[in-house]
């Protein structure tokens, strides 16, 4: 089994950013990952992400753009 043999089955992963990878069944997953609820061939499994995942931007950042919309606009009413 390796990472081009077809016949190996990956995990769709995230990260605490909500980050999304793929990482072979015969591997360990690293720390700070976790599954994400989708496993099978590599191509299916990025399909997959391409699905789910619609914003690219790490969590961390969408948070804080949220909050600095969230204050313009609280600070515009005033």
């Amino acid at each position: 089994m390796s990472w081009g043999d077809d016949n190996t089955v990956f995990h769709v992963v995230m990260n605490d950013e909500e980050q999304y990878s793929i990482w072979p069944d015969f591997k360990t997953i690293p720390a700070g990952w976790r599954e994400a609820g989708k496993s099978g061939k590599k191509e299916e499994c990025l399909a997959w992400i391409d699905t789910v995942w619609n914003d690219m931007r790490p969590l961390s950042l969408r948070r804080q753009m949220a909050e600095d919309a969230s204050s313009q606009t609280s600070q515009a009413g005033n």
